[in-house]
């Protein structure tokens, strides 16, 4: 991807009635964190948000919808759980680096509706535009690579193809990798500024809203144009992290999850 290329933009008009969506990313549930779960649950249980929409890695990995119905599985007990918040408000999801295996089995698991990415969001007259970020990484080229194989839907039908335990192995190989590049690379990419403006642009939208790089900040683009990046979750170890950023028609705010 170039700077100048723009994706579709879907566009997603909430009711006239609300005044407040919240936005929440990168999660990266899995067994080994479990505070990071519960601290999730609270939120969704008590948040007054009219809808919360995840702007993906809501997983550290998904390897399939079939590993939903695994007896005793992490990935059923989560669907369950997001299930009982999805009857309370409306939860959006839009795919991550982590979870772009995420499917039609796990909309009707929970009742969560996946959103293209981006997506413009239209809350009370004002226009964000919501996405994961990791396209907008231009830079990072071996990345954009990896992204485009994996989005592709050949290459996504053989991965499933496999037995559920083989994708399982591949993708524990894949993180222990990915962690060590992690810690080996000094410089990470971020989301590239001709790029966002150029899709701002597209979605006649002043913000965009996102997450992926772990870098929560507000940034002033261009006269008119911010760029707003939500913080990681982890619950877990030091330093614990959690946010929220609240979007109305009069602007966006943070605020934690027990504030909401």
């Amino acid at each position: 991807m170039t700077a100048a290329a723009v994706p579709p933009i879907a566009e997603l008009v909430a009711p006239g009635s609300w005044r407040a969506v919240d936005c929440i990313a990168d999660l990266h549930l899995d067994a080994a964190h479990p505070a990071t779960l519960a601290a999730l649950e609270a939120y969704l249980a008590r948040t007054q948000a009219d809808a919360v929409c995840i702007l993906g890695d809501l997983f550290e990995v998904w390897v399939g919808d079939d590993a939903i119905d695994e007896p005793g599985s992490f990935e059923g007990a989560v669907c369950a759980l997001l299930r009982a918040a999805a009857l309370r408000r409306p939860l959006w999801f839009l795919h991550g680096n982590r979870d772009f295996l995420i499917g039609a089995g796990f909309a009707r698991a929970t009742g969560i509706t996946l959103l293209a990415d981006p997506t413009v969001l239209v809350l009370g007259g004002a226009r964000w535009l919501l996405s994961h970020g990791d396209a907008l990484c231009v830079d990072d080229a071996p990345y954009q690579r990896f992204r485009a194989m994996v989005r592709a839907p050949d290459w996504q039908a053989r991965l499933l193809a496999q037995p559920l335990a083989a994708r399982r192995a591949q993708a524990r190989a894949i993180r222990s990798e990915s962690e060590a590049r992690k810690h080996a690379a000094t410089t990470w990419a971020d989301v590239d500024t001709a790029a966002a403006l150029a899709w701002l642009r597209a979605a006649h939208a002043p913000a965009l809203v996102h997450g992926h790089t772990h870098r929560p900040a507000d940034h002033v683009l261009a006269p008119g144009c911010t760029r707003h990046v939500l913080t990681d979750w982890d619950l877990d170890a030091p330093p614990r992290r959690a946010g929220v950023l609240r979007l109305r028609a009069q602007g966006a705010e943070r605020i934690t999850p027990e504030a909401a």
